[in-house]
């Protein structure tokens, strides 16, 4: 009989691997099953950390196959050739589409009312391309999208003004990756709207302007890649960025959380996974926040969609 929680992770590279680590730390999951096409990986992966686990909460992580992920709770699909150095997430896009094509029939077959937390990159597309090749309900399937992207800003606007994060909302949406789009007009900093803040409260009374907000925005954009350029991979943000996701999964916390999901005329946009925020609990996709945003956002929101939907007319989903 199933006790507790069940997490099953595809894919046992360095992000696959992190996630199993940090989930493992947390405690959240009573089980953690990890699956490899190279079946050592996993095993070798699963071991080292099992190893660890008299130093935090009991939980039983091992490597297995497909047949072994019934009743899993969440799915995280990881699978996929990774990013190089110089390379863009778009340039990945038909191999990994490929590879999903050959997984995700074997997964679901095995774990139908699982929620499947995509992390693969590209990953609106690889989101999309699950979507349009399985039986899951939209619900079920969403990205991890632009957290990272928004955690990122927050970090590098509390950095700017002082604070903690904590004290510091903002979003990244649209892709995950060059077209993303800030809207500054939802940025609130110490519970103010950002203007307000940089007008009243900053020691700089708004005598910053918009060459340091692009500044910003190029950090927040371009902050993966110069991680990638120096140590080849990036996978312990996001491990912890999934750790979250999971964790609003599993303890059903309707979180409001900007994750790549299926599109239905927000903003007058459809059929295309992007990010918007979005409440997530222990069903998945629980529902759709469409806060106002400026006419000159709403635009870039349009052409961050379209650059996908381009992507996607060039390749063979299904």
């Amino acid at each position: 009989m199933k006790k507790g929680k069940k997490i099953t992770i595809l894919g046992a590279g360095n992000v696959g691997a992190t996630i199993a680590y940090t989930l493992a730390a947390d405690g959240m999951a009573s089980e953690i099953l990890l699956i490899d096409i190279n079946e050592n990986k996993a095993k070798g992966e699963a071991l080292d950390i099992f190893q660890g686990t008299p130093f935090c909460a009991p939980v039983n992580i091992h490597a297995g196959g497909y047949e072994d992920a019934v009743q899993s709770d969440v799915v995280v699909v990881t699978v996929g050739l990774a990013r190089k150095p110089g390379q863009t997430r778009i340039d990945l896009a038909q191999a990994n589409v490929d590879i999903i094509k050959m997984v995700m029939p074997q997964i679901t077959k095995y774990a139908p009312d699982a929620v499947y937390v995509v992390v693969s990159n590209p990953v609106d597309i690889i989101t999309y391309a699950i979507l349009k090749n399985t039986n899951l309900s939209e619900r079920q399937v969403f990205g991890s999208g632009t957290m990272l992207d928004s955690a990122r800003l927050r970090s590098s606007l509390a950095e700017h003004v002082g604070l903690s994060s904590k004290n510091v909302h903002a979003y990244v949406f649209g892709e995950h990756g060059d077209t993303s789009l800030i809207p500054w007009s939802l940025t609130t900093i110490a519970g103010m709207e950002m203007n307000k803040y940089c007008t009243y409260i900053c020691d700089r009374h708004n005598h910053c302007g918009k060459d340091e907000l692009k500044d910003i925005e190029e950090d927040v954009r371009t902050a993966g890649a110069q991680v990638i350029s120096l140590k080849g991979a990036t996978f312990y943000a996001i491990a912890l960025s999934v750790r979250r996701i999971c964790e609003c999964i599993i303890r059903d916390t309707d979180s409001v959380m900007t994750v790549s999901a299926m599109i239905h005329n927000q903003y007058g946009i459809n059929d295309v996974c992007l990010s918007l925020p979005f409440v997530v609990g222990a069903q998945g996709i629980v529902r759709a926040i469409v806060p106002p945003l400026l006419p000159e956002e709403e635009a870039l929101l349009h052409k961050s969609a379209d650059a996908l939907k381009n992507v996607i007319s060039q390749l063979n989903i299904k």
